[in-house]
């Protein structure tokens, strides 16, 4: 058992592996975290280019910082706050429009032409409510509902308070309820 009470993982051995040094350890956590991080920078950036560096960027801190994990968290939480901090030095370094392709996705070829239909409809409406929301918001949703992390690893990841996690969940709530309530009265 670590010291949060959970109990070691595959992560943690990969870990202690690239501390090692083990090449083949870092290339089987960059296997586990590359499609994770893009998920989750996605949210932030709606770059692909961007993306892939700042993945790039995180990895390659989690190869040399390997030897500081303490293991007072989860891998996850680890590698999430790294992404997070890298994400947000692209944020500020590079100032574009935010682009979404969430438009281009297709709904399930399963679900009728009309159910289809207002799936997709959904799908672009979450996406733009999220992007309405400001970063730190957007941040904490994406990690809560699309990674399932709890308010405490969210906290360790951002390097701020669980109050600040609970406040930011709480504000962008209230946004996206508002921004989506007229999907919602279509809906009904």
């Amino acid at each position: 058992m670590l010291k949060s009470g959970r109990v070691d993982s595959g992560e943690d051995e990969l870990i202690r592996r690239i501390a090692d040094g083990d090449r083949a350890a870092f290339q089987s956590m960059y296997r586990i975290y590359f499609p994770r991080l893009a998920r989750f920078l996605d949210r932030m950036v709606r770059n692909t280019p961007l993306i892939e560096e700042i993945v790039n960027d995180t990895m390659l801190v989690v190869w040399q910082k390997a030897h500081t994990f303490d293991r007072s968290c989860k891998v996850s939480t680890w590698v999430f706050g790294i992404a997070y901090r890298q994400g947000l030095k692209a944020v500020n370094r590079v100032d574009e429009p935010v682009e979404s392709d969430f438009e281009s996705q297709p709904g399930d070829a399963s679900q009728e032409p009309e159910q289809a239909a207002l799936a997709l409809r959904l799908r672009q409406d979450v996406g733009r409510a999220l992007d309405a929301l400001p970063l730190e918001q957007r941040v904490v949703v994406s990690l809560t509902y699309y990674h399932d992390m709890a308010y405490q690893e969210i906290a360790e990841a951002m390097n701020c308070p669980v109050n600040t996690v609970k406040t930011r969940m709480f504000h962008a709530r209230q946004r996206l309820r508002g921004l989506l309530s007229a999907h919602m009265e279509e809906m009904s």
